[in-house]
């Protein structure tokens, strides 16, 4: 049985034909159209009744229309106006459960989210977003998977389909090439959980990079010294540190630091303290030594 009746190369061109569109680069649409990914996806994501799924770049419903049957809800943000009424159309089955809002997805807060699926008066349902479930646009992907993290805590999970080499940034290793900020801010809260590939002939047309599939689970940063989880705040304090830390990652993270405005002697306290070596490069800390240094440091000013 398959996932989505969308899926597949026929459907979305007869789709697209019946709408008189095409694809547009310039908003990353590569059309999903295997279904065994969609299965995958799904895998991942768990979805349940309770679940209210958000969506980034639902293009033509592909996804969507494989979520909304197993989700208490789907709220879906698309930037392409000329694709709203294609999706009122694929998703009309279950339009009851479906919430679209047109526009950018980086001006979307969860409130926003919330309200549109309590618009759908679905009795007994929490409407804030559990999980961010999206074959996401590209040129935003890494910025809309952080950003919805800090910004929306009820989000518990995020399976999301980004560049292959986003997802080796998400998933990197201290110690490695492709771990820096990004990865390290990351991790403040959440954790790599799963991950497949997806090559390039399972799109329509095929983009000229690979893909791939992360699943985020939410894991809140903790205290090393005490345990306790980290406040919204402390968070924000320690990825403050971790964008001054790889200011200049060529540099050392004392050198990198200092020409971010910190003060030397403070740093070279805090270092002690911290049981950090100032000669060390950032991409060598671990998650808890950002957190322990940002314990011990006062952000400089305008900062």
């Amino acid at each position: 049985m398959a996932h989505s009746w969308l899926a597949n190369v026929r459907e979305t061109k007869a789709v697209l034909e019946d709408f008189g569109l095409y694809t547009k680069h310039r908003l990353g649409q590569n059309f999903l159209v295997n279904d065994d990914v969609i299965g995958n996806i799904l895998d991942l994501a768990q979805l349940g009744e309770k679940d209210v799924v958000f969506e980034v770049g639902p293009g033509v419903g592909t996804l969507t229309v494989a979520m909304l049957p197993l989700a208490g809800a789907v709220c879906s943000v698309e930037a392409d106006r000329t694709l709203e009424p294609v999706l009122a159309e694929t998703c009309a089955k279950d339009s009851e459960r479906f919430a679209l809002i047109m526009g950018d997805a980086l001006k979307v807060d969860g409130q926003r989210l919330a309200e549109a699926v309590l618009g759908l008066e679905i009795e007994g349902l929490d409407p804030a977003p559990t999980k961010l479930v999206s074959n996401l646009p590209y040129q935003v992907a890494a910025t809309i998977i952080l950003r919805s993290l800090q910004t929306i805590p009820s989000l518990s999970r995020e399976v999301v389909m980004v560049q292959a080499e986003v997802a080796n940034r998400i998933a990197a290793r201290p110690g490695t090439r492709a771990f820096g900020a990004y990865t390290a801010k990351l991790a403040l809260y959440g954790e790599v959980t799963g991950r497949f590939e997806v090559g390039p002939g399972n799109f329509m047309p095929p983009p000229h990079v690979d893909s791939a599939v992360v699943r985020i689970d939410r894991r809140p940063a903790v205290d090393p010294q005490t345990g306790e989880v980290l406040s919204p705040e402390r968070l924000a304090h320690a990825a403050a540190v971790i964008d001054a830390a790889f200011a200049q990652k060529r540099k050392t993270i004392r050198n990198s630091m200092a020409s971010s405005g910190f003060d030397k002697a403070a740093l070279d306290a805090a270092f002690e303290r911290a049981g950090v070596s100032p000669t060390a490069r950032a991409e060598a800390l671990e998650l808890s030594d950002f957190i322990t240094l940002a314990a011990r440091l006062e952000l400089p000013e305008g900062r």
